[in-house]
């Protein structure tokens, strides 16, 4: 039986197919390879996933449903990572029906898929954008999010809906992942860590939203790829309704959803502090008003995350983006 990793030549997908097949796994990985950033960025990710023997791939969009079937009933899959998302928040204002096609058709042929085929375990991605502008700090999974400040946080929150849906209708294991900013090498080039680095190499000035006035909870991606393995290997139980109530959960199905970040926000002007001090460098900054769609801070409890599977997040952000800048100046043979 093989693992399904959809968004293999993604960020996280891409880390999470590296380990899994280090370990001897048989890794099935489903990538549409698009555009929304650098293409080349996959194709290399994916060219050392290829050098496995143990790895499969197959270039798909989600939001294909005959082509889904087609790959569950030709396959048997022992779990399904769904990473494969239209992703960014700013993007989500300009070209809102990839995030409908991607994110929501795509999601329920994923969720289809796994109950036609009796999957034992999907896991998903979605994230801290769904929080908004939750006044309440540290984030925790049972807080309310009802008021997405952008479409990809809505249909983030949709996925959840969705997924709890199938997991209580069919008995479905399904665990969704609230992921807060990931960062490291072989990262998004839309995220702004790594367009700090690339502005700053090229002595351009870097565009600071809310005139700094804002927290990230800077996660990296070594300690997300340890948190998917962990949730990946503790799928929920079936409860009965007097199970449910005696461990204070609001639903009796196979479901949950977990907070991966770092337990530790930053603020913006000491994030690009840090920036600077890894590349000996300081940055111009172009101070500009905050953006729509985006949020002042983000701070994630991980209390349920550490409670079931013995695990945080805790990799400093110095030592991340120490390895992010030396990754960025390799790559793009940054002298």
């Amino acid at each position: 039986m093989a693992i399904l990793i959809t968004g293999a030549a993604g960020f996280i997908g891409y880390f999470l197919s590296l380990r899994l097949l280090k370990a001897g796994a048989h890794v099935y990985g489903v990538d549409s390879v698009n555009d929304y950033y650098d293409v080349r960025l996959k194709k290399d990710r994916l060219a050392q996933l290829q050098a496995f023997e143990n790895f499969t791939f197959e270039r798909i969009d989600l939001s294909d449903r005959t082509a889904i079937a087609t790959l569950f009933a030709q396959n048997s899959f022992s779990c399904v990572v769904n990473l494969a998302a239209q992703a960014g928040v700013r993007y989500s204002l300009e070209n809102p029906l990839a995030y409908a096609d991607s994110n929501l058709l795509g999601f329920v042929n994923i969720l289809e898929g796994c109950r036609q085929s009796q999957v034992a375990h999907l896991v998903f991605a979605s994230s801290s954008s769904v929080y908004g502008q939750n006044k309440k700090v540290p984030f925790a999974t049972d807080d309310r999010v009802d008021h997405p400040v952008s479409l990809y946080a809505a249909t983030k929150k949709a996925n959840e809906l969705m997924a709890h849906s199938y997991s209580h209708l069919y008995g479905l294991p399904v665990t969704g992942l609230r992921f807060f900013t990931v960062y490291g090498p072989w990262g998004r080039p839309d995220m702004a860590y790594f367009k700090f680095v690339e502005a700053i190499a090229q002595n351009r000035p870097i565009d600071v939203y809310n005139h700094g006035q804002m927290q990230r909870d800077f996660t990296y991606i070594d300690d997300v790829v340890e948190g998917i393995l962990r949730v990946m290997d503790n799928p929920q139980p079936q409860r009965s309704g007097a199970e449910a109530q005696a461990q204070n959960l609001s639903t009796t199905a196979p479901y949950k959803i977990y907070n991966i970040g770092n337990h530790s926000p930053v603020t913006l002007m000491d994030f690009i502090t840090t920036i600077e001090q890894a590349m000996g460098k300081k940055a111009e900054k172009n101070m500009l008003p905050m953006q729509p769609g985006d949020v002042p801070a983000t701070y994630a409890d991980v209390q349920d995350l550490m409670d079931d599977v013995g695990f945080k997040p805790s990799t400093p952000l110095s030592v991340g983006i120490q390895k992010f800048v030396e990754w960025y100046m390799d790559y793009y043979d940054v002298k």
